[in-house]
């Protein structure tokens, strides 16, 4: 009995290694890949879209220059309006001590 239970699971196990190799070998069955066709308006439409997409970036790019350029010649009359600051400040002070000196 044990003999016949073990030439049955030999040959049950020669069967599934046989099924499992054969599936291994066989080829895989291609994926199909659903192909999209774009009409002549679809196309259109998109390049349209892009174009319009390009359009507003340099028009974007246009108002960060002019902005940083803007930026730039603000910080320069700050540093010009103190600059006269501090010379109107220096001059204020000298004519303050040459008074305080005529008056001694």
């Amino acid at each position: 009995m044990q003999n016949h239970f073990t030439l049955r699971s030999n040959s049950l196990t020669i069967a599934c290694l046989t099924l499992l190799l054969g599936g291994c070998a066989s080829d895989p069955t291609p994926v199909s890949v659903p192909v999209t066709i774009l009409s002549g308006e679809q196309m259109l439409t998109e390049s349209q879209g892009i174009a319009n997409m390009g359009d507003r970036w340099k028009k974007g790019k246009q108002l960060v220059d002019r902005g940083n350029t803007l930026v730039r010649e603000g910080r320069n009359k700050i540093d010009e309006g103190n600059r006269m600051i501090g010379e109107g400040e220096k001059e204020q002070r000298e004519s303050e001590e040459s008074y305080n000196n005529i008056k001694k």
